[in-house]
């Protein structure tokens, strides 16, 4: 059983580069895999180990950043490892949107997931997926708005729409993309703003499913794809061709074929490319029944 631990803080950061160094060495000698992010702002990452392991690098992590408390953090359990390798990266801002946190930035309006249902059913609210528009595709709450956004840093373009007073209730996977975005309607002057603490992940933990309004499944940047409540794993796939998460609805599809294409992608990939996607998964599966591993090949449940 691999044990998974996700996190964020915003916080001043230094010396970026020996960090990275330090950090990837030490997540490797540590039989840890996943993404670390690190930038002048903070650092946001998902890492998944043993047990044991992932505590000493939790540890390791507040140690050296003189955290007392991360922002965020959740907790979850996979049979399989679901990252492929250790990276450390360095960017600008934790989340691009095109400046950067300050300490005067927290938000104070954070509701706890068994208070968040209200604020959904409140009919004066505007409720916002901050997510992807294929994420929400994969599950969203009742009532939530897609934005249609294809990067976060188009998001101020979005806000412009809405009046000064408009309540504003927003949410994201883990918390931290609606915490930035709810930092920068605050320095734009909206007053009524609202995020769900600890994002999707915090709830579909926290909440008894017969209590949810959430529908569907909450996709993830790892090889698990999706997850339901209590945080087990889901139900999609990733198609070969795409890469877009796929359901079960639709991989009855005849657009779906393994490895290759599913019915996002059938008409946009040109026959060379479904030849070759075929060949590559050939050679994946020809690699399992020997009991190897192909290269390329990438373990989705």
């Amino acid at each position: 059983m691999f044990h998974i631990f996700g996190f964020y803080k915003f916080c001043k950061i230094k010396k970026l580069n020996t960090l990275k160094s330090y950090f990837l060495r030490f997540l490797i000698n540590s039989n840890i895999r996943g993404t670390l992010i690190l930038s002048e702002e903070g650092l946001n990452g998902t890492l998944s180990g043993n047990q044991q392991n992932l505590i000493k690098v939790k540890k390791n992590i507040k140690y050296i950043f003189k955290i007392k408390k991360f922002d965020s953090e959740n907790f979850s359990k996979s049979k399989f490892q679901p990252f492929q390798k250790a990276k450390v990266k360095i960017k600008k801002e934790v989340v691009p949107i095109g400046f950067k946190v300050l300490h005067s930035d927290k938000i104070k309006s954070q509701i706890e997931p068994k208070k968040w249902n209200n604020l959904l059913k409140d009919k004066n609210i505007k409720i916002i997926d901050t997510r992807k528009p294929f994420e929400y595709e994969v599950g969203t709450f009742k009532g939530a708005e897609k934005p249609n956004i294809k990067n976060f840093r188009d998001f101020p373009k979005y806000f412009k729409n809405f009046e000064k007073k408009t309540k504003i209730a927003m949410f994201c996977t883990g918390g931290i993309r609606c915490e930035k975005a709810s930092i920068y309607l605050k320095r734009s002057g909206y007053k009524k703003i609202y995020l769900l603490k600890g994002g999707i992940l915090n709830y579909l933990n926290t909440i008894d499913k017969s209590k949810s309004l959430w529908r569907g499944e909450c996709y993830v940047f790892d090889n698990r794809v999706s997850v339901k409540h209590k945080l087990k794993v889901g139900t999609y796939l990733i198609c070969g061709g795409c890469r877009m998460p796929v359901s079960l609805k639709e991989r009855k599809s005849k657009k779906y074929k393994e490895g290759i294409t599913c019915p996002k992608c059938w008409n946009k990939l040109s026959d060379l490319q479904k030849e070759r996607f075929s060949m590559r998964q050939k050679q994946i599966l020809r690699a399992k029944k020997l009991g190897n591993k192909y290269f390329f090949q990438k373990e989705f449940h």
